[in-house]
């Protein structure tokens, strides 16, 4: 594994709220960042599918991955979705990408894919503006 990757795991080991949700990084390289969420009860709504605010968590941590694997350490400045369809399914895949980077932002657009049986689709799309975050104070 890259020193990216490993580095990418130890910050998503470190954000409380991923660990609750059991999210996993699956990609993280220059650009790019695959974010993993395994499907339960606990993260459905009324209908039977999955939230739209667990979709937004994982939209919005893909796209500063992608953001941050460019950037460095970084945060969302701001970001939008488009839900597509219910998430329905046993995994959802967010695949994030840098569409335009300089030093300190970059714009970024995601894909959440639920994963069935039936097979992939796709759910929601975002995309979004990344800073790189400052000097802690």
């Amino acid at each position: 594994m890259s020193e990216l990757f490993e580095f990418g795991k130890g910050i998503l080991e470190s954000q409380p709220f991923s660990v609750l949700l059991g999210t996993e990084l699956e990609v993280f390289e220059p650009g790019t960042a695959v974010l993993t969420l395994k499907v339960r009860e606990e993260l459905k709504q009324q209908h039977g599918f999955v939230h739209g605010g667990v979709l937004s968590y994982l939209a919005d941590n893909a796209l500063t991955y992608a953001g941050g694997s460019v950037l460095g350490d970084s945060v969302t400045s701001e970001f939008k979705i488009n839900y597509l369809r219910p998430a329905i399914g046993r995994k959802l895949v967010a695949k994030a990408t840098v569409l335009s980077s300089g030093r300190n932002q970059a714009v970024c657009q995601c894909n959440v894919v639920a994963v069935s049986d039936d097979g992939e689709r796709i759910v929601a799309v975002a995309q979004g503006t990344i800073t790189k975050a400052g000097p802690k104070t």
